[in-house]
């Protein structure tokens, strides 16, 4: 029988231009898709659902949690790339911000750490779930330039472009050990 771990990238969040993102909550949309979301990942299995502590992440994460009727908390460094400063950029020009990044991956191009930083951070704190919960399904509630960084690191595909396909909320599906990549639902609505 395979093992799952499911990188769920979090719900639809309120934007707040006055607060930094990472302290943003789920729209009442965004709690809406977590039942899709439960639909979505059920037939894996998941048997815990672990959460980055930023509130949008962990509160997809309690959610989908209490639809699948499984015991859930949260993980130190599954945050998203650290981005402190408040602000709502235009679409394209966060884009931009976000390619470079994941470009130039050794520098400092946007936001308190480098893509290369924020990689190995996330690495580590996955790899340490999967060794607190050995030979469950797991189900990864985090954020997409993290996952996306992840996903590149473990399989070789571009970032970017796989950021970029990764809607609110979506889910990759890799199976254990190994980190081989199955299934990405690109958006759950």
């Amino acid at each position: 029988m395979k093992q799952y771990l499911l990188l769920i990238k979090r719900s639809l969040p309120t934007l707040q231009p006055t607060i930094p993102a990472a302290q943003w909550l789920l729209s009442e949309e965004g709690r809406q898709r977590c039942t899709s979301l439960a639909q979505q990942v059920a037939s894996y299995s998941p048997e815990v659902v672990i959460c980055s502590q930023e509130p949008k992440a962990s509160e997809t994460g309690r959610l989908l949690a209490g639809k699948l009727c499984l015991p859930w908390a949260v993980a130190p460094n599954l945050h998203e790339h650290e981005r402190p400063t408040p602000g709502l950029a235009a679409r394209d020009v966060f884009e931009s911000a976000v390619e470079s990044l994941f470009a130039r991956p050794e520098e400092l191009v946007f936001g308190a750490e480098s893509a290369q930083q924020a990689q190995e951070r996330f690495t580590k704190a996955v790899e340490a779930v999967c060794a607190n919960y050995p030979a469950k399904n797991l189900a990864i509630v985090a954020h997409g330039t993290v996952i996306s960084l992840f996903v590149a690191h473990k399989t070789g595909l571009d970032a970017f472009s796989f950021w970029k396909r990764l809607g609110l909320p979506s889910v990759v599906v890799l199976s254990l050990p190994g980190f081989k990549l199955e299934k990405v639902i690109e958006n759950v609505c």
